[in-house]
């Protein structure tokens, strides 16, 4: 199964996005914080991540940078 991993911190925008996701067939996770997101997109790397910009505790182009730098 394809595998989405959503991470967003505001609750409303992650159901409306996991429930998306879900109907159309994915396997979703949501993470609400960076350091959250980039632990579950290390430990099973999903087909898609959906990651938002202003995070808690880290935000989502440094989620991103550290990503790519380990070759994702």
């Amino acid at each position: 199964m394809r595998r989405v991993l959503v991470v967003e911190d505001d609750e409303a925008m992650a159901v409306a996005l996991r429930d998306g996701f879900a109907y159309e067939g994915y396997e979703v996770t949501v993470a609400r914080d960076g350091e959250a997101g980039l632990a579950l997109a290390r430990e099973q790397p999903p087909d898609l991540m959906i990651l938002d910009v202003m995070l808690p505790r880290m935000n989502g182009l440094e989620v991103c940078k550290l990503l790519r730098g380990e070759g994702s």
